[in-house]
């Protein structure tokens, strides 16, 4: 396009007359003017790309050296003889260097808030001393007299330090401590979520060494940003294996380029995918946890390989596996993690059909984990298992935006170890909700869930049961 517009602009420009009419100084002429109106865009284009004080620092000079001097006649230029042949004037415009962008010009900003009210409608809102109550382990909202509550104020800063390096950067605002005063909890505390760089291998971006606390890849549901899943939170199960999914360590992905145009594609296409954490990934981490003390020198060695399959036209169906092992110490209720390690090891598969306009979601695990023993008395090394299933739908224009509806199933049975002592979770959850997207930068969900859940405290026994109604606001900026 660049070389168009010039030999367009000069070609209109051109008349054509007989050759026998035709002089030396006509054709002298006609080339200087083609060459001042090529000077004339050239210079256009240099101010557009300058900043706006060079540009005009520049004016001058250039307005001079495209002015043509004016025509001198010294002697006599002999005509062209009828019939002879004209090579045409071919005019090359070399092209203008390219600046760099400076390591601080690669940088951006962004980030997610999510508002949240959460209302048990029917159940076991409260219970005696030693009886579960209905509490979820994802969402501290959901319990007696609760009301408004942030459940997430990410800032995310990232960018390039170099054609080959780039760092990521995220906090977290909503973290909530406790015993501030007497026990009380107190809340919009700032946490390390993320805080990693990447180191490129090769040229194309495909295979990435990454260092520090980021993203433990293990369940396609744990490797999915908040700020993209549809469910309000994630399954028990998956989540279990690696809770608040991340830790400190190296891990190398690599994404072949025909699944990262498949990725491209369903991105481009408003999909809410896990994000291009690589189509294969390997890692080692300390194993102990989000922001958490390493407590003994073993690692968790993990891995993950998902692969999308192009399907039926626009249809996508991605399946895949991942799977960990660890030595793990949880913390223990007279304070202090556990001297004793306990053996850490799981595997889980996963299957996404993309909503085109209807998809299926699911998730299974199976291993072996550290939980609480009410006969022992202690933590004991059991075997655990649970998945979830989810069924969606994509209707990309109403009257109030797109919105996409869900159902989901979970189930879960095996310890928490995140908690104090690794109490055992049993599960049994159905959730529907629909998600309504009335501007691109906010998202409303509404939800209803039937929950039968043991509380995450191994002092209550048995299951509280109830219906909870659920809603979130999320502001994408």
């Amino acid at each position: 396009m660049k070389y168009f517009l010039p030999a367009a602009v000069a070609a209109s420009s051109v008349v054509v007359i007989p050759a026998s009419a035709q002089t030396v100084r006509e054709l002298q002429r006609q080339i200087d003017e083609l060459k001042a109106v090529i000077a004339e865009m050239k210079a256009a284009q240099s101010a557009a790309a300058k900043p706006p004080a060079v540009a005009e620092a520049s004016a001058a000079p250039v307005a001079a050296a495209t002015a043509r001097p004016p025509m001198v006649a010294e002697a006599p230029v002999p005509a062209i003889p009828p019939g002879a042949a004209i090579a045409p004037a071919q005019t090359q415009v070399a092209a203008a260097p390219t600046q760099s962008k400076r390591w601080y010009d690669r940088i951006r900003i962004r980030g997610y808030t999510q508002l949240r009210l959460n209302e048990i409608i029917a159940g076991d809102r409260t219970a005696p001393a030693g009886l579960a109550r209905l509490r979820s382990v994802h969402d501290s909202g959901i319990g007696d007299n609760t009301g408004f509550t942030f459940r997430r104020i990410r800032l995310i800063l990232q960018g390039d330090l170099g054609d080959r390096v780039s760092f990521y950067l995220q906090p977290d605002f909503a973290t909530a401590v406790s015993s501030q005063s007497v026990g009380e909890r107190r809340e919009g505390f700032l946490q390390l979520r993320d805080a990693y760089f990447d180191a490129f291998l090769d040229r194309d971006k495909r295979f990435r060494l990454r260092f520090g606390q980021s993203k433990v890849p293990f369940g396609w549901e744990n490797m999915q940003s908040s700020s993209n899943r549809l469910t309000l939170d994630r399954s028990d199960a998956i989540n279990s294996g690696v809770p608040s999914e991340r830790d400190i360590g190296v891990v190398a992905y690599y994404t072949p380029a025909v699944v990262d145009d498949i990725w491209e594609r369903l991105t481009e296409d408003g999909q809410k995918l896990f994000g291009n954490y690589g189509a294969f990934g390997v890692g080692l981490y300390n194993g102990q946890g989000t922001n958490r003390e390493e407590a003994n020198d073993a690692v968790m060695a993990v891995a993950l390989a998902t692969w999308p399959f192009a399907i039926g036209g626009r249809q996508v169906l991605e399946v895949g596996a991942s799977g960990y092992t660890n030595r793990v110490q949880p913390e223990i209720r007279t304070g202090g993690v556990s001297p004793v390690v306990f053996a850490d090891d799981r595997v889980g598969l996963h299957a996404i059909l993309y909503p085109q306009p209807f998809g299926l979601q699911a998730e299974w695990t199976w291993g072996r984990g550290p939980e609480y023993d009410p006969v022992l008395r202690g933590i004991t090394t059991k075997a655990l298992h649970g998945g979830y299933v989810q069924g969606t739908a994509r209707v990309r224009q109403s009257p109030v935006g797109p919105f996409m509806p869900y159902v989901r199933w979970q189930t879960y049975r095996g310890g928490w170890k995140a908690a104090v002592n690794a109490p055992r979770l049993e599960t049994d959850e159905i959730e529907l909700g629909i998600e309504f997207q009335p501007v691109p930068a906010l998202e409303w969900t509404i939800a209803y869930a039937r929950m039968e859940r043991a509380e995450a405290d191994e002092r209550r026994a048995g299951r509280a049961e109830g219906d909870v109604f659920r809603t979130q606001l999320q502001l994408n900026y």
